[in-house]
């Protein structure tokens, strides 16, 4: 069966905050053409911390270190980011309380208890143009292959990072009904959406991290990769 460590995990949160760090000004220019343009500037403010304090926190287990992740968030994260990463990495850490390692299915569930939390959160539906437009997805594709009992765990990062990239161009052309966006109306289409960029992204560089063979075919992904 396979597993997935807290030091995998670590490391992909360790691989985000550089993600979000070196995408700070790419991030805020996407956010810019429907937003209010400061998404990069505050996601990146608060993973900035994460990345410095990451290596010193007290890690007891997978639940215990994301539920401390999510209060670094909801601490350095201005706008409405703040509430809406912490809260996912909050959600996250209840399904893994007490647990330094989790199956395909377990980490399926972190997820959707995410996706849930968010959700609740923030109001927003599958089709909103919000990051749940990667994120839905990309928990079902996880639940699909804990269904099968999928143990490449490669091949589930990858169908992950693909279904993301997908999405940035799937949804363009939507009119945002959440967010700063939402308030733009007509004039949020035929934009990308930062925060669906951003989880892109971040699955991205995961696989590169990874050792996983993925090329995105977004052009925003593809820019925020380089």
């Amino acid at each position: 069966m396979a597993t997935i460590s807290l030091d995998t995990i670590e490391k992909g949160i360790d691989t985000t905050a550089d993600t979000v760090i070196r995408n700070e000004h790419y991030f805020s220019d996407l956010d810019g053409l429907a937003g209010d343009g400061d998404f990069g500037t505050s996601l990146a403010t608060g993973f900035k911390v994460i990345k410095k304090d990451l290596p010193d926190l007290d890690k007891p287990d997978i639940g215990a270190m994301l539920l401390k992740i999510s209060m670094l968030v909801s601490k350095h994260i201005g706008g409405s980011s703040g509430p809406i990463w912490g809260t996912g990495f909050m959600k996250a850490a209840l399904p893994s309380k007490g647990k330094s390692e989790v199956s395909l299915t377990e980490f399926a569930a972190m997820i959707g208890n995410s996706v849930d939390g968010i959700m609740a959160r923030g109001g927003a539906q599958l089709g909103d143009k919000t990051l749940l437009d990667a994120l839905i997805p990309v928990s079902d594709k996880l639940k699909d292959h804990a269904a099968t009992g999928t143990k490449d765990l490669g091949a589930v990062l990858r169908d992950c990072a693909e279904i993301a990239d997908n999405a940035v161009d799937e949804t363009r052309t939507l009119v945002a009904h959440r967010g700063r966006a939402s308030q733009v109306g007509e004039r949020s289409a035929n934009t990308p959406d930062p925060g669906i960029v951003a989880i892109a992204t971040i699955l991205a560089d995961w696989c590169t991290a990874n050792g996983v063979d993925f090329t995105p075919k977004a052009a925003e992904v593809n820019k925020a990769k380089a």
